[in-house]
């Protein structure tokens, strides 16, 4: 980590830059995209990164798609990418939950989640209820006299649920309280997402948070900065952290995992961070090797 970020402003800056790496991870959204508007210039800078051989991983901990479900978002704006260079908190909790807790085939995961979680957990064969079931999807008053707490649940897995309800916070309290040794995972702890014009969201952070508060107990974190991720990450692909860069724009997720995986990372302004929140009165968790206005400014190196 640079004690002084170094400020990308120039073509010979951006062309520097190129030079130190050969694999570049990139988060998503507020980095190449807000939704469903794509950053001026981004797929301009993939584009020349792919004409110069370097590896590209996109790296998100938006659970609410499966990879193949991203990859059509992808598809839509037109971003070239393949499904094994899509990595999201969703397709890497599957792989915790059957490869790390190796959950027997008889037990279940209570999900409070999208469909896209839920297609991930059905790739690596994981039994789950809860999620997008319709019995789940109401605002009737939760009536626990009435419900049927299965047994085989053993693990509570929380991602961001845009229809989050007090019906699957209270199935899923009763789970991690009443179930012996019940796991609590989040997807991610974001605490917020944005979506364009300046404007954030909830993330899934502020979904499991009641969780939280209510057992007194944290849940494994799978995706960004977590070690989890890096894991999955490097299941799938050889890079040499030295000469690896994490491109985001959060300090607390993006800047923070790359620091923590041995890359150099690259924090872009036109997300969550910005340059105010760098000075020490902000208490920064980590600083960028590297900051840029947007990763757009490096497409005039394709011109």
């Amino acid at each position: 980590m640079a004690s002084e970020p170094v400020k990308l402003s120039s073509k010979e800056d951006y062309a520097s830059f190129i030079d130190k790496f050969d694999t570049f991870m990139f988060d998503c959204d507020g980095v190449l995209w807000h939704d469903e508007v794509l950053v001026p210039g981004a797929v301009q800078v993939l584009e020349h990164l792919r004409a110069l051989k370097k590896k590209i991983i996109f790296v998100t901990n938006n659970a609410t798609k499966s990879r193949k479900n991203y990859k059509k978002k992808f598809d839509r704006l037109g971003v070239q990418a393949e499904v094994d260079e899509v990595f999201g908190s969703a397709y890497a909790s599957a792989v915790y939950i059957s490869s790390v807790l190796n959950l027997p085939k008889d037990e279940k995961v209570y999900v409070i989640g999208q469909a896209g979680l839920e297609d991930e957990l059905d790739e690596e064969g994981i039994q789950h209820i809860g999620g997008t079931d319709p019995a789940d999807k109401t605002f009737e008053p939760f009536d626990i006299t009435k419900f049927e707490r299965d047994p085989k649940v053993s693990v509570v897995l929380a991602g961001l649920d845009t229809a989050i309800n007090f019906t699957k916070l209270a199935k899923a309290m009763q789970y991690l309280t009443r179930n012996s040794n019940c796991r609590f995972l989040a997807t991610n702890e974001d605490s917020t997402y944005p979506v364009g014009g300046g404007q954030f969201l909830p993330g899934a952070g502020s979904i499991s948070a009641p969780l939280r508060y209510i057992t007194k107990t944290d849940p494994v974190s799978i995706g960004k900065p977590n070690q989890a991720m890096m894991d999955t990450i490097k299941a799938k692909h050889h890079f040499d952290p030295k000469r690896t860069v994490m491109v985001g724009d959060r300090l607390d997720t993006d800047i923070v995992f790359g620091n923590k995986g041995g890359c150099s990372t690259l924090l872009v302004l036109t997300g969550v961070a910005k340059e105010i929140d760098l000075l020490p009165e902000h208490d920064p968790p980590v600083l960028p090797d590297f900051i840029v206005n947007s990763l757009g400014d490096l497409a005039v190196l394709k011109n």
